[in-house]
Parts: structure tokens; C-alpha cells; sequence
């Protein structure tokens, strides 16, 4: 509907998740109207975050460094391990302060429709943290929508053989929801109630 950089503006934010056309559209004339020092600072937070945040080498979170804060903290429980599908799932277990362990990051879920499968998530590195005998308990924490539950059983039967206790998140996370949306009471309890999983 617009031309040039306008229209390239609103094409690059609707390809955004969770930003339709609609709002694509309202966010650039935003930043038309912005001043350019609001416009710089947020290009600059765009530039630095693509060339300084990486994936931590041992759980796959973000940092700027080689280990997340959660990975380098020693007063952080290596025995359990908190499995979950994206970051972003990581800081929302975090608010609930429940957890004192530390987290595995998929990278995503089981998804065949999206072609994705196993052998494209974190899960070789996954087995390979738990070879040690260092971990006690595996707490799945995927999403509980039909992409999360079929991950979270797949790793239960891959974790059988390794005779380390699988639980699951329990009651208190709608079904088909997002960990991200949810409040710290809701995945509190959650953690609270979370079962053992015989695959």
C-alpha cells in the first residue's frame, strides 16, 4: 500500500510473531513520527543484541558470555535439571523463585507439520549432560500444548533406560498455553505439584 523504505519498514515488522499487518503498520508510522534519537537507541539495542548475545555452551540460554549467569552461579543444584523448550521459558520459571536448579534449552518442540523433529533440538547435548551421573531428577517443563506433551513423552521414553526420576510440570498450566504467559502463583503451584512420568 505505501512505497519504498515505508513499505519495507512494515513488511520487515509483520514478518515479527505475533505482529499482524494491522499493528506492522502502526509501528512504523510509530517510528516515523518518533524522534531520531528514540529511532537510533533502537536500532543500536537491534545491532548490539545480533552481535553480542550468543547461546550458552552448556544449556543453550542466551548470554553474552561462554555460560548464562544460571550455568557460572555455584550455588546453583547441578543434581536437577529443568528441561525447557525456548529461553524465554527459562526467565518464567525464574520469577517463580521455586527452581534452584539449573535448565537444559531444547531449542523447540517436537513439531513434524513445521519439519521439526529430535534430531533438530538440543537433545544429543541433553544426553550427553546427563552421562555423568550428576543429575538426580529431569523436570520436563515443555509447553502444555499438543508439540510440548509429544516432546516431553519422547524424552521420557529416551531418559527410561538412564535410571534418572523424569517428572513432569503438574496441574495449574492451562492446556494449549505458553510458560511464557504464565503468572508466578500459576507455575509456582505448578512446580509444587509437578509428577513422575513412567513412560
Amino acid at each position: 500500500m505505501y512505497e519504498g523504505a515505508v513499505q519495507d519498514l512494515i513488511d520487515e515488522l509483520g514478518r515479527l510473531p505475533g505482529v499482524g499487518p494491522k499493528s506492522a503498520q502502526r509501528i512504523a508510522f510509530h517510528v516515523l513520527a518518533a524522534d531520531a534519537a528514540d529511532v537510533e537507541r533502537l536500532a543500536h539495542a537491534l545491532t548490539e543484541v545480533k552481535s553480542k548475545v550468543r547461546f550458552c555452551a552448556v544449556c543453550g540460554n542466551v548470554s553474552e558470555a561462554e555460560l548464562c549467569r544460571i550455568c557460572s552461579d555455584p550455588r546453583r543444584s547441578s543434581d536437577v535439571l529443568c528441561v525447557v523448550e525456548e529461553a524465554k521459558d527459562v526467565v518464567a520459571i525464574e520469577r517463580t523463585r521455586e527452581f534452584r536448579g539449573k535448565y537444559h534449552v531444547l531449542g523447540g518442540a517436537i513439531n513434524p507439520i513445521n519439519g521439526i523433529g529430535p534430531d533438530d533440538l538440543r537433545i544429543r547435548e541433553l544426553m550427553t549432560r546427563l552421562a555423568d551421573g550428576t543429575v538426580t531428577e529431569v523436570i520436563l517443563a515443555t509447553d502444555p500444548n499438543i508439540e510440548g506433551e509429544a516432546t516431553a513423552t519422547y524424552l521420557a521414553r529416551m531418559l527410561r533406560g538412564m535410571g534418572v526420576p523424569v517428572s513432569r510440570l503438574a496441574s495449574g498450566l492451562p492446556v494449549g498455553g505458553d510458560l511464557e504467559y504464565a503468572d508466578e502463583i500459576t507455575l509456582g503451584r505448578a512446580f509444587e505439584g509437578r509428577r513422575r512420568i513412567d513412560a
